[in-house]
């Protein structure tokens, strides 16, 4: 029996284990395959406080994993089957591990950015091709870059790469865009933003330092082309971890899980959530950290409690 069980190992969980850890609540962590999140895909992290000269992803991450070890904290590899959150105790079954017990539950993992699936994509993240443009923009101050998508986030994102690019070109594969009339005027409005619609991203172009061009299928001609680029920034959506949770947690319509407003409790008590699997507005690794903290004290405060709760209506 565990008294927290801590579900993901990106900023928000390696933080809520941090915190537990040192308030003697002994977590477990159940981290997958690809430990640490989004952040090890990325190279150098320049806006996490604390270091001014920035630090490279994966190291910030295994600084997070050591700092929660050394209070204590225990970690596990496996994935997460199946979760039973009936009641309290909580049932998971992990692979490799059999069913892990535990009084509450923290979920912390996060949401996979959506790629496009094209050959050169995947082998380039971190050399050119990124899917955050708040994280890495600021690396292509002077370049041209291409952002591909047609919804809200990418007129999000390519307005803001305006602030570094000489020129930010929109790639979308349909020529009418998704994206709200007042996002879509403000790109247009943008001297710096150019337009390739109607175009089929085929293949990331790289030169093994790093992204050259994007090849795409022109829709109106038939006809490939070469779009050359420093970057290629991908925002056609994020998907939320959350499909083994199998309904149990309330969610909104693209599977975030809800979470009550100013918290981390959701609508099962006993059960938080913290990082990108409940935020798809901002979406940083510092606001993860930051809600980590949160789970870990709601956490910690409903535990202390827990003596003289009614389990009886946990999960109801």
């Amino acid at each position: 029996m565990h008294k927290s069980i801590i579900i993901g190992t990106g900023p928000a969980g390696l933080t809520a284990a941090i915190y537990l850890a040192r308030a003697n609540m002994n977590p477990l962590i159940i981290e997958g395959p690809e430990p640490g999140g989004q952040l090890t895909t990325t190279t150098e992290v320049e806006n996490f406080p604390g270091f001014p000269e920035g630090i490279m992803g994966p190291e910030l991450m295994e600084n997070m994993r050591k700092q929660a070890e050394r209070f204590g904290a225990a970690f596990i590899t496996g994935w997460v089957n199946s979760v039973d959150l009936s009641q309290r105790p909580f049932k998971l079954q992990v692979e490799g591990h059999g069913e892990i017990v535990g009084e509450s539950l923290i979920i912390s993992t996060g949401a996979s950015a959506k790629y496009l699936g094209i050959p050169g994509e995947k082998d380039n993240v971190g050399k050119g091709v990124s899917t955050c443009a708040t994280c890495d923009g600021f690396f292509f101050r002077g370049k041209k870059i291409i952002v591909v998508g047609g919804g809200d986030s990418a007129m999000e994102e390519a307005n803001f790469l305006t602030r570094f690019a000489t020129n930010v070109e929109l790639v979308h594969r349909r020529d009418e865009l998704r994206a709200s009339k007042i996002m879509q005027d403000r790109a247009r409005e943008n001297e710096k933003i150019s337009w390739s619609l109607n175009r089929t991203p085929v293949e990331v172009i790289a030169n093994g330092m790093g992204v050259t061009g994007l090849k795409v299928l022109n829709n109106e001609t038939g006809e490939e082309e070469v779009i050359e680029t420093n970057g290629l920034f991908v925002a056609i959506g994020h998907t939320p971890n959350t499909k083994f949770l199998n309904g149990q947690i309330d969610t909104d319509e693209h599977g975030y899980i809800k979470v009550k407003p100013g918290s981390t409790e959701t609508n099962v008590p006993g059960v938080f959530a913290c990082g990108d699997v409940q935020d798809n507005k901002y979406r940083q690794a510092i606001t993860a950290a930051g809600s980590g903290c949160m789970a870990a004290l709601d956490c910690e405060r409903f535990l202390e409690g827990s003596s003289t709760h009614d389990w009886s209506q946990s999960g109801k």
